[in-house]
């Protein structure tokens, strides 16, 4: 009987020991935090540029809306003198995701806040909301611009600054630039590139300048009286 209990005692402890080691209960794995949804402020639009930009000190809470169609009403807004300043993408309820909207418009002091809600793109399900921030800023030329190239300046025989785009009710827009024409001269004085115009236009801030303009082959010129500028990135 001994002999036969050994090998049952060393069968009972293997046994035990299994069990011993075995985990108790249900194995709890760290879940993965759901996926992040951060600010992403446009180019150019930091705190700093925003806070001297902006038409108006900042409402205690944004306006909230629900958008349609995100290029449609940017342009829609910018008619209006509003600016994209940034975008965000948020996963939760409709209260949640307005929540977390107002928190971070009041963050960055925006003025409006439209709210694209989840869609059905054929089989393709889009399960974030999207975000978009807008402060309205004083726009005191109402146009953005860029440096000639290489060709368009020996097309025009000297240098100067494109035309963007234009925002509806500014001082651009009034005086009928438009998008494509290339501005040679203030003044009568030629423009040498963007930085030299920016310098220009923030110079004769708050006065009536006069611009000397190529459209399509043919020199025009536009009178426009500029907003006070407030800074060389103002545009």
């Amino acid at each position: 009987m001994p002999r036969l209990a050994r090998p049952a005692a060393l069968i009972f402890l293997v046994l035990l020991a299994g069990c011993v080691s075995a985990p108790r209960g249900p194995v709890w794995q760290t879940q993965p935090p759901p996926p992040s949804s951060p600010y992403v402020a446009d180019p150019g639009r930091d705190d700093a540029t925003i806070a001297e930009m902006r038409a108006a000190p900042p409402p205690a809470a944004p306006e909230l809306a629900s958008g349609r169609n995100p290029a449609g009403d940017q342009n829609r807004l910018a008619a209006q003198g509003f600016v994209r300043v940034g975008t965000a993408r948020y996963s939760g309820t409709d209260a949640d995701v307005r929540a977390e909207a107002d928190r971070q418009g009041r963050a960055v002091g925006a003025d409006r806040v439209l709210l694209y809600a989840p869609q059905a793109t054929g089989a393709t399900t889009v399960a974030d909301w999207n975000a978009a921030f807008f402060v309205r800023f004083k726009l005191p030329f109402g146009a953005t611009f860029r440096d000639l190239t290489a060709a368009e300046r020996a097309n025009l025989g000297g240098d100067g600054v494109q035309i963007g785009s234009v925002v509806g009710g500014t001082p651009a827009s009034r005086a009928n630039l438009l998008a494509g024409d290339f501005v040679v001269q203030v003044n009568g004085r030629p423009v040498t590139g963007r930085s030299a115009f920016q310098e220009q236009l923030k110079a004769l801030g708050g006065r009536a300048v006069t611009l000397t303009v190529v459209r399509n082959g043919e020199t025009l010129q536009r009178v426009v009286r500029l907003g006070v500028v407030a800074s060389p990135s103002a545009q």
